[in-house]
């Protein structure tokens, strides 16, 4: 009698909600978002580090400026930001192909995100000079990243339209 009765219930949910509507479309602008972002930094600061008398000014040991962890740090973020936008290319690519393996992108795509920017802030607090930059944006921005893990990491888990949406 029970099952009867929650049969019911779900009878009258729609069951076959699907398609790229829906929160999915924050994603999608999320995701390019997150390249045009990240495409501006590489461009506008990582890019030129490395062609600039900056690299020298931060890496060699006999500047006033030098600390061992600048040159793993610059490089870091760089390999970082553009296998992420790379990522972010191969998402979008079985994004609109609707494929299975996007529920399991998103996750990776969210977990990696916070862990990389765990990881960058504990070498930028290990380089004396940035500390005394930062200004605490990067924390929030740390914090924003767990934020954005403890929503949509459950909602590719959980719903109904990513399970009907991305089944090739």
């Amino acid at each position: 009698m029970e099952t009867n009765i929650q049969e019911k219930k779900y009878d009258r949910l729609p069951l076959e909600i699907s398609g790229l509507g829906g929160w999915l479309i924050l994603v999608q602008i999320g995701l390019y978002l997150t390249i045009v972002v990240i495409l501006g930094q590489l461009f506008l600061y990582s890019f030129p580090i490395f062609g600039s008398e900056t690299w020298e000014l931060l890496t060699s040991p006999e500047s006033e400026y030098y600390h061992p962890l600048w040159a793993p740090m610059i490089v870091f973020e760089t390999v970082y930001n553009i296998a992420f936008v790379l990522f972010c290319g191969l998402i979008l690519f079985h994004f609109y192909g609707k494929r299975k393996i996007v529920p399991r992108l998103m996750i990776i795509f969210y977990g990696a995100s916070l862990a990389i920017g765990i990881v960058d802030l504990i070498l930028m607090y290990q380089i004396p000079a940035l500390l005394e930059m930062e200004d605490g944006s990067s924390l929030r921005d740390t914090i924003r990243s767990a934020i954005v893990c403890a929503v949509w990491i459950p909602y590719f888990i959980k719903s109904r339209r990513v399970r009907n949406t991305f089944i090739r």
